[in-house]
């Protein structure tokens, strides 16, 4: 049965009935692809998150020289072998992997997609779903971390944060301009801790984000941080919270960053908490997860090693 329908990334709004193609099995394939593109777009996900599917699937097609309408379970179970043998992924990578062509025979195989009717015409195949229970692994556990990886001791995170200050006051010492982002990031740094915030929700952070707790008069204007950028869950917005200041701490150090060193940076009109310096445009942001965490870290002059 074949729906004629106009559902996002339907073959008849890729594929016109009745026209010949040049090279109908790459033609066929690629206008599979931007149907599986526009049906996840449908729904909200991530352009990343689509980008990376599709950059898996066609992985997986150049790997096993076959088109969607060839592909067997044999193939996949050879391709995950050789991802884990020969490149040695991590699990989850190649979980993420099994799920990118699981997504995509899901879409391929659904009636409502007219796919199979199309491919069944043209070359006398239909595409089937060839990743299952059985040759893929299952989500378990709720952490998949490296079990050789840990979180910091206290003394190491003093170590750390003493690093980062000596950064500051080294670099200064010498009359550079770099101390100005070497305090930004220690600052960025010393936040990221006091309020538990990912990378991104750190990065995305304004300065108007931060404000007052009614029950934490103490904290003056820094008694609570809200994260408006936290982890979205699929096809959702950026997840919204409140965190508030436990540390005695955290209002010094984002007095003294916001009262003192950020308008050194020229960035009047940037929302921004930790703005760019120089020509940078008007609201950019800083990446010190980039430039300056590895440059830390490998400097760190402590006896430990996180």
């Amino acid at each position: 049965m074949r729906f004629r329908g106009t559902a996002q990334g339907a073959a008849t709004l890729h594929l016109a009935d009745g026209v010949a193609l040049l090279r109908p099995e790459e033609q066929v394939f690629t206008a599979m692809l931007g149907g599986f593109a526009n049906q996840q777009l449908a729904r909200n996900l991530a352009r990343s998150t689509v980008e990376g599917r599709e950059n898996t699937v066609k992985a997986f097609a150049a790997y096993v020289n076959a088109f969607p309408w060839q592909w067997t379970p044999a193939m996949v179970d050879e391709w995950l072998g050789d991802l884990r043998s020969l490149r040695d992924l991590k699990r989850s990578t190649i979980r993420s992997y099994s799920e990118a062509v699981r997504a995509f025979c899901h879409f391929a195989t659904d009636p409502l997609y007219e796919w199979a009717a199309t491919c069944e015409e043209r070359f006398g195949s239909h595409p089937v779903q060839v990743v299952h229970e059985w040759n893929t692994a299952v989500h378990i556990q709720d952490n998949e971390a490296d079990a050789k990886k840990r979180a910091f001791t206290k003394a190491e995170l003093h170590a750390f944060f003493a690093h980062c200050d000596d950064e500051v006051a080294r670099i200064r010492a010498f009359g550079r301009k770099g101390w100005l982002p070497a305090f930004r990031d220690a600052t960025l740094f010393k936040t990221a801790y006091a309020f538990g915030t990912r990378r991104n929700e750190t990065r995305m952070l304004d300065a108007a984000d931060f404000g007052r707790n009614p029950h934490g008069a103490e904290y003056g204007e820094f008694g609570l941080c809200r994260v408006r950028f936290g982890k979205a869950k699929k096809g959702s917005p950026p997840m919204r919270r409140s965190v508030l200041t436990v540390w005695d701490w955290t209002p010094d150090i984002l007095d003294e960053w916001f009262t003192e060193v950020r308008p050194l940076f020229g960035a009047e009109g940037n929302p921004a908490a930790w703005p760019s310096q120089g020509s940078a445009p008007a609201g950019a942001r800083a990446s010190p997860d980039v430039t300056r965490t590895p440059t830390l870290l490998l400097t760190w002059s402590g006896a430990t090693s996180p």
